[in-house]
């Protein structure tokens, strides 16, 4: 799975890099080095304008974590981060999301665990690993969007009524990330980026061929400090190079 990853550029380079026409300048999300569960991150999407029908391609702040809409709490989302590849079109709590609602989630790399043996003690400590494409360029993972219908936000047109979600897709994980851990995330390679985010392309199979592996499997895997197992730290030395001998300390 992917429970952690790496989202520092910021939104002006971000709608550089995927085209984007509309954003606002006034929405921020500071660069993080340990974007988390619930946390709110930069999504790339396509929605029509409310007055001229025009496909527009946007770039928002969405909650990390889907919450279908027939949900009864935001809290569900926290368990809906990933969404498997292999029945991402059939669960009802992403099919609908699949045909009609897909975005992107911008990502300078992600973070997977491996179980370490910890001397003098029989519970298992965990080694991070920063897995990022080799090339240094941008990941852009595969995500669905949701909006969720606050109930106890009376007014339907007042803002805070309305919250939108994402997750992101994943697969078995290959080459030098499946050393790490079975599962990794999916992306979307920027000539397939008007497939995946217009609405109106709606064909599960087709839609299924688009999902790539990041950078086309030319990934590099290294073992990071472990400060980032607390989702209370961030910064950038979460990406030091563990120690030769073993994990840093965190």
């Amino acid at each position: 799975m992917c429970g952690r990853f790496v989202a520092t550029r910021s939104p002006k380079d971000l709608a550089g890099l995927f085209h984007v026409s509309r954003w606002d300048p006034e929405e921020v999300l500071a660069p993080s080095w340990n974007v988390a569960p619930t946390d709110d991150v930069w999504a790339v999407l396509e929605r029509a304008d409310r007055e001229t029908g025009e496909l527009l391609r946007q770039l928002r702040p969405l909650r990390w974590g889907l919450v279908p809409s027939w949900a009864k709490s935001l809290n569900s989302g926290a368990k809906m981060i990933n969404a498997r590849v292999e029945t991402v079109h059939e669960k009802p709590a992403y099919r609908r999301a699949f045909t009609r609602r897909r975005c992107l989630v911008p990502a300078d790399g992600f973070f997977e665990w491996q179980p370490l043996p910890v001397p003098g003690t029989a519970k298992p400590g965990k080694q991070p690993y920063f897995i990022s494409p080799e090339d240094g360029q941008v990941m852009a993972m595969a995500g669905l969007y949701e909006f969720w219908r606050d109930p106890a936000v009376a007014a339907e047109d007042d803002p805070a009524a309305w919250r939108t979600t994402c997750t992101i897709i994943t697969t078995e994980a290959t080459d030098a990330a499946g050393q790490v851990h079975p599962r990794m995330p999916l992306a979307i390679t920027p000539a397939h980026y008007e497939q995946w985010l217009d609405p109106t392309h709606q064909d599960p199979d087709e839609l299924r061929a688009l999902l790539t592996t990041p950078a086309d499997g030319h990934l590099d895997v290294r073992a990071v400090s472990t400060a980032v197992n607390s989702v209370r730290n961030n910064g950038p030395h979460l990406l030091d190079a563990a120690p030769p001998s073993g994990p840093a300390s965190g």
